[in-house]
């Protein structure tokens, strides 16, 4: 694939533009602290300390701001659609999943949004590996974390379900 020229300015705009998207869910996290409810929850082996959460989204958001803007760039504005919707839509799947289960203590449906947002995540990982694999494989750690995820929101299921 044919990389287009991009001016410098533009670029930059682009990777603080989603910069900026990535944040955003970020803050959606960071508005649903887990609390007095969260910690009062039994838990499965291997959950790690409250800080490792926001070292780990922080490292994983700023991976993710810049596989889309590698790919952003890489494609013509009318394939930008089809190319970049998973990832907008696992954004969405992303915060919905902190207001799910720490804004609204619905771990089942969490479970359920992580599910979904795993999926997303799966099909944003093969179209960006068409355009650009180091975008691809930017996203291959948050898929590890989302499955990891995937395991203690499960286990805090089952352990207080």
């Amino acid at each position: 694939m044919t990389v287009p020229s991009v001016a410098p300015r533009h670029s930059l705009m682009v990777f603080l533009g989603w910069l900026l998207v990535v944040a955003l869910v970020a803050m959606i996290g960071a508005l649903t602290s887990p609390g007095a409810w969260y910690a009062e929850l039994d838990k499965p082996p291997l959950t790690p300390p409250g800080w490792v959460f926001s070292v780990v989204w922080t490292i994983l958001y700023l991976l993710m701001a810049i596989a889309a803007w590698r790919v952003t760039l890489r494609v013509s504005p009318e394939q930008r659609v089809t190319v970049l919707w998973p990832f907008v839509a696992q954004l969405v799947a992303n915060g919905l999943w902190s207001l799910l289960f720490f804004g609204m203590n619905l771990m089942v449906f969490a479970l359920l949004d992580l599910v979904l947002l795993w999926g997303l995540l799966l099909l944003t990982i093969r179209r960006f590996a068409r355009i650009s694999s180091l975008a691809a494989w930017l996203l291959v750690p948050y898929l590890a974390w989302v499955s990891f995820a995937g395991y203690l929101n499960a286990g805090i299921v089952w352990l207080n379900g």
